[in-house]
């Protein structure tokens, strides 16, 4: 907890709850692409359209800019690498999840 107010202070907004969302909508498109939907104009309806409008890139790109702002350029880097790979890891564990409860 002081970790995250300390970090909110110094960066100036809460890292951890926006690459939460991210990492849910990399889970439900894992699961959403496991289940292989028959429609294409169904699948593009979710993809794009739901976890695209739910998930938070923008405000994800927002967060590296302020770092690179503030001249955090560790922080900016570590911050990156940690949301792509953790959205992956997510990503996959529900594509996997799918494909044993098939």
């Amino acid at each position: 907890m002081l970790i995250q107010n300390n970090l909110k202070i110094n960066v100036g907004f809460n890292i951890k709850n926006i690459s939460i969302i991210n990492f849910i909508a990399s889970f439900l498109l894992g699961i959403l692409v496991a289940l292989k939907l028959k429609n294409d104009k169904i699948s593009l309806l979710f993809y794009v359209g739901f976890l695209g409008s739910f998930s938070t890139f923008s405000s994800f790109v927002h967060q590296l800019f302020v770092l690179f702002q503030k001249g955090k350029f560790l922080r900016l880097f570590f911050h990156y690498v940690e949301v792509i790979i953790l959205s992956f890891i997510c990503f996959y564990f529900g594509y996997w999840l799918m494909l044993i409860f098939k």
